[in-house]
């Protein structure tokens, strides 16, 4: 079991959201950013719960040769639908010019978004955004990032290049687990948005779960993560989380 967890190694947290400049974070719930301009964790209960928004869309966005596999976004679709109180979850896919430099940072990756976005909250409909790249961040173990309230990228070049090998976990694995644990974190977890009903934090990993079997846990922003995916299942979200997101309007 400890070797399910392992696995998710590569990922992160915090960046930006959409269509111009979004510093500072707008706490005004009548600017029209207000949506995409907060912390991660800022908009967990209107995530989780039905009571503001009634559908999720989540708008995936690719750069040429760095798809995501359609077994990955499916697995996404039926977690997210196990654990969300939405009528309906649904992911759109396009893709868009590769980056021009394979090494991003948070300001490039926001840019990116701005320029490209399309999908946003609107009436009964909470929009998402994830950006697959390909190349990778400028901290080099990172696989991906949840940035802001509805952001989140994956980078997919390191995802590949550390996936279906030998010795490696295949692809649509390590794509779910990465894009799973950030999808986590915008849920609020752990303790960023989503209040813990029982302490489970890792304090010494900021906001992880404690438990080594649980997809939130810490190496999933640390390259332990692939010997951890070789076998086993794709990491789920352990007891402990799981009642953090139903108190906060979960399923």
């Amino acid at each position: 079991m400890k070797t399910k967890i392992i696995l998710i190694v590569f990922l992160v947290a915090a960046i930006i959201s959409c269509r111009k400049e979004y510093d500072p974070y707008s706490n005004d719930p009548n600017d029209p950013d207000y949506f995409y301009n907060r912390p991660v964790g800022a908009s967990a209960n209107e995530l989780l719960a039905n009571t503001k928004f009634t559908s999720l869309k989540i708008e995936i966005q690719y750069m040429t040769g760095y798809a995501p596999t359609s077994a990955a976004l499916t697995h996404l679709q039926n977690t997210l639908s196990s654990l969300l109180n939405k009528t309906t979850i649904s992911i759109v896919t396009r893709e868009i010019t590769p980056a021009s430099s394979t090494v991003l940072n948070i300001d490039q990756v926001l840019e990116i978004e701005r320029n490209n976005r399309t999908v946003f909250t609107t009436g009964t409909e909470f929009g998402v955004y994830v950006l697959c790249t390909n190349g990778f961040y400028s901290d080099d173990k990172t696989l991906g990032a949840a940035y802001r309230n509805s952001s989140m990228v994956l980078f997919g070049k390191k995802i590949n290049d550390n996936s279906g090998g030998i010795g490696q976990p295949g692809r649509t694995k390590l794509e779910a687990t990465v894009a799973e644990h950030e999808f986590g974190h915008l849920l609020g977890l752990v303790d960023v948005g989503t209040a813990m009903q029982t302490n489970h934090k890792d304090a010494a990993h900021g906001s992880h779960c404690n438990n080594t079997n649980c997809l939130m846990y810490y190496t999933a922003d640390t390259q332990d993560i692939f010997g951890f995916l070789i076998t086993g299942n794709i990491p789920s979200f352990d007891a402990n989380c799981l009642a953090d997101l139903r108190a906060n309007g979960g399923k």
